[in-house]
């Protein structure tokens, strides 16, 4: 969920949750094709209406229309969180908002405050919004929690890691169904397949005013030079690029698939390290390879720095990887973990 909020606006036309601008039968539809949509990657929630379908909401105009949709197909059947990260002057009034937004529509609101480390800011406010949201689905019992990533997020992740020379991972974006990052509960991603005008369009047609990060106009950041190149790019197909990102989301479940079956064909435990005799293809190799550093020196490493680890060892040349040693022997790899230095 990324924050999409700005300054303070109007709440009027906001508090009943609807306003009377949206044509006959439009939301429908609408709700419809969402309902189509989450049942086709919520299986198990369409065959129980009971099972509570948790809405991440930051105030903008996608995780709003996500919000008003979800409402409509499961009446009675939504709650929804908001993540104040504290990080700007206006995320209380816009979490309130929301919460004014959420009453309207009759979905229970929680404001989670989160505390954001130093560092990447982007990446540690990531972090502690997950947390919080796999907190809160914890306690309240939530099935499964939906995001509002759509296919124009989906058309600019893939050229911006085409444009930085990534692999099938990089490339694959986000898929509609997974894990909520650093937890075990189910994340959802229903308006993959919705473009970003679409879903302004239905917050517009709703009365609702969703609320402006300046942030999401900053040229410093890759995601919105990449935005404003696409825009003016109108021979660009964005719903093709999206489901290209899809096809190649499923080849790297592909990959993972026998990347796991090379690691229990070809790895074995020996003494304090590991043995690795490959057979797969590099692309998979590399994988196991990842796996093998990950399980020794506790922190995944870079694509880049596994790649010449793989280099070094088919060249049959001794090589260090983080605190980890691997040296070629007969008929495979031998991995140990380098001992600590003493002071």
């Amino acid at each position: 969920m990324t924050p999409e909020r700005g300054a303070d606006h109007p709440v009027d036309a906001v508090a009943s949750g609807a306003g009377g601008a949206e044509p006959a039968g439009v939301m429908a539809a609408r709700a419809a094709r969402f309902a189509a949509d989450l049942a086709r990657i919520w299986p198990e929630g369409a065959r129980d209406d009971a099972q509570v379908l948790g809405v991440a909401v930051s105030g903008g105009p996608d995780s709003l229309a996500l919000l008003c949709l979800a409402a409509a197909a499961r009446p009675g059947g939504v709650c929804a969180a908001t993540v104040d990260h504290g990080l700007r002057a206006e995320s209380a009034s816009e979490a309130a908002v929301v919460t004014r937004i959420c009453a309207g529509l009759g979905v229970p609101h929680r404001v989670l405050c989160v505390t954001v480390a130093e560092g990447n800011i982007q990446a540690e406010a990531r972090a502690a919004r997950y947390a919080a949201l796999a907190a809160w689905m914890a306690e309240g019992a939530i099935a499964a929690l939906a995001t509002a990533h759509h296919a124009d997020d989906q058309a600019e992740t893939l050229l911006m890691r085409l444009n930085r020379a990534s692999g099938v991972g990089g490339l694959a974006g986000v898929r509609e169904r997974g894990q909520v990052p650093g937890a075990k509960a189910l994340v959802l991603r229903p308006v993959l397949g919705w473009r970003r005008a679409d879903l302004a369009g239905l917050v517009a047609d709703r009365g609702l005013i969703a609320a402006d990060d300046p942030s999401n106009r900053n040229t410093a950041f890759d995601r919105v030079r990449m935005r404003q190149a696409l825009a003016g790019a109108d021979w660009l197909d964005v719903p093709a690029m999206a489901q290209s990102a899809a096809h190649l989301a499923e080849a790297d479940g592909a990959l993972d698939w026998a990347a796991a079956r090379e690691w229990a064909e070809a790895v074995s435990a020996e003494g304090l390290g590991v043995i690795y005799r490959p057979r797969a293809p590099r692309a998979i190799a590399l994988r196991v390879l990842t796996r093998i550093v990950t399980e020794l020196d506790g922190a995944p490493p870079r694509g880049a720095a596994v790649a010449r680890l793989f280099d070094a060892l088919v060249a049959r040349q001794p090589a260090s990887i983080g605190h980890v040693v691997a040296r070629p022997m007969p008929g495979g790899w031998s991995f140990t973990k380098a001992p600590q230095r003493r002071g």
